[in-house]
């Protein structure tokens, strides 16, 4: 489902021919990146597809690559695009200069570079207890890859550490509720380093105190929290509550990005059912989270929003392609200042309204998919954010990123 198409993280990619088919087999095998923007991108991101690479570079071996410029390895990641268990897509992470063309040279490697770690996925549930009632009893947590959550399984059950999956960058981390309420919270970070395998492991709520690694900054109560999807049933955001069944996977818990991968059978929206997968992922240096949503059975009026708090204030604007909804204040638990933002495509926007608990932005799925993002800063992260202005240029550089893709040229 998921493509980089709509990311500013994503690439538009120009193949020049060439004819003369000896000098076709002397060409180096390079390709070069440029950000056209007049601004410096940190930890941009390229996307290139095996087969580009096949395509213009048969004698190399796609599986066995590394990227190399200015004579130092450039961090990169495989990722499986089809869900199908062959990768079939690089993923390269660097830094650029504004209007920058930077050269990469492609080299044959026989092991595979290893990067620091600077994203991470993790699904963690008790095993050896029994449940009573609604509530799991004894047992000890242990990292899943796959959860088919079970049906005694609701919100304060003790099943889940930390009630759901957890994602993270090395900027922020974020979690959602695996149970009816599927509202998505925030893990604000004093640190650069991965945290989520530290969080949670006494079986209760202690991440919500200030510890070393950081906390959970935000209140979500009945509203979609930070980015949750739900459908707008006229005066009101309908989170996704009431389900046959979910299953949770993570889908891929790499050095430079990772993914949560949920399927919600019989999704209800009023009279009308739907099949979801929600997939929510997370790259390196980056404080978004990318929604990418699929249904089965239309919906027209998805929708997902902000909570409401007396001390955020709410900001919008739109530039090109791309526009955002986010408010800020002194709205943390740590009672500091937090910006939270939903970045969506314009030509999706219906509406910006709102209801009791959210504000809300109503959204139109095209072939039954959707993309946007949501993101969050809290002013403790190193080198965080601290005031609304910066907060405000921070998200209009995003949004210009979003709608300016690197290029590519082969």
């Amino acid at each position: 489902m998921k493509t980089y198409s709509l990311l500013a993280l994503s690439v538009l990619v120009f193949w020049s021919c060439n004819n003369n088919a000896e000098q076709s087999t002397e060409t180096k095998a390079q390709f070069t990146v440029q950000n056209t923007l007049d601004m410096a991108r940190k930890d941009a991101s390229v996307a290139i597809a095996f087969q580009q690479i096949i395509n213009k570079f048969p004698q190399l071996k796609v599986n066995q690559l590394k990227f190399v410029a200015d004579g130092k390895d450039v961090p990169f990641q495989t990722i499986d695009t089809n869900n199908d268990d062959a990768p079939d897509q690089y993923l390269l992470v660097m830094d650029l200069k504004a209007g920058e063309e930077k050269s990469i040279q492609l080299e044959e490697s026989t092991t595979t570079p290893t990067f620091k770690k600077r994203t991470q996925a993790e699904l963690s549930h008790k095993v050896g207890g029994t449940w009573k009632d609604r509530k799991y009893e004894g047992g000890d947590f242990k990292n899943v890859d796959f959860l088919a959550v079970p049906p005694e399984h609701t919100d304060h059950s003790y099943f889940i550490r930390y009630e759901g999956p957890g994602w993270e960058s090395d900027l922020i981390g974020y979690r959602f509720y695996l149970d009816w309420r599927n509202a998505t919270d925030i893990f604000g970070k004093k640190t650069r380093d991965m945290v989520l395998q530290q969080v949670g492991l006494d079986g209760f709520d202690s991440y919500h105190e200030p510890a070393d690694w950081g906390m959970d900054v935000l209140k979500v109560g009945k509203s979609l929290g930070i980015g949750a999807l739900g459908a707008w049933m006229g005066d009101k955001a309908l989170r996704v509550e009431t389900t046959d069944s979910i299953t949770c996977e993570v889908a891929e818990d790499g050095a430079l990005e990772s993914m949560i991968r949920t399927n919600y059978f019989e999704w209800e929206v009023g009279d009308q059912s739907t099949n979801l997968t929600s997939e929510l992922s997370i790259q390196a240096g980056s404080r978004l989270t990318r929604h990418d949503v699929a249904l089965t059975e239309s919906l027209p009026n998805l929708c997902t929003g902000i909570v409401k708090h007396e001390n955020g204030s709410l900001l919008r604007h739109e530039n090109g392609t791309w526009g955002y909804i986010a408010t800020w204040g002194q709205q943390s638990l740590a009672e500091d200042h937090l910006g939270m933002a939903v970045l969506y495509k314009k030509a999706d926007l219906q509406k910006v309204t709102e209801d009791e608990f959210s504000h809300v932005v109503v959204l139109t799925p095209n072939n039954n998919e959707l993309t946007y993002y949501f993101m969050a800063a809290w002013e403790q992260e190193p080198g965080g954010i601290h005031t609304e202005e910066a907060f405000r240029q921070y998200l209009d550089q995003v949004i210009m990123e979003l709608g300016t893709p690197v290029t590519v040229k082969f």
